[in-house]
């Protein structure tokens, strides 16, 4: 596929990700952000508001909510340096969500291990 035919909306998240995974890592200071990665951007097809999915590398359910306040509070300036590396004409607002699919993911290849594992077992 040509990148001509892709939606712009489907570019600037793609383009969105990237700039925020830098400047996670780079520029935020806060701790409660440490360990946040970026998993997948939904850009509105106006491009005025992105939904961020995002993952831990340490995880617990504490630990999750300190994170989306510490992306809440860097929002502000997560936003700035978006609409400028991405040159958009609107600052786009960004709502951050855990990734709570990889999770379930997870849990199913888990127990479909577990089931291989017993039929092997009565075999």
């Amino acid at each position: 596929m040509i990148m001509a035919e892709i939606k712009r909306s489907v570019r600037v998240s793609m383009r969105v990700q990237e700039e925020l995974a830098r400047m996670l890592s780079r520029e935020v200071k806060d701790p409660r952000v440490r360990h946040v990665v970026i998993s997948r951007v939904l850009m509105a097809d106006d491009l005025r508001h992105a939904k961020i999915y995002v993952r831990l590398l340490v995880d617990d359910e504490g630990s999750r909510q300190e994170a989306l306040k510490g992306l809440a509070k860097a929002s502000p300036m997560l936003r700035s340096g978006i609409t400028k590396a991405a040159k958009l004409r609107y600052a786009p607002a960004l709502h951050f969500f855990y990734d709570a699919g990889q999770d379930d993911v997870l849990r199913i290849e888990r127990l479909l291990h577990e089931v291989k594992t017993e039929r092997e077992q009565k075999k």
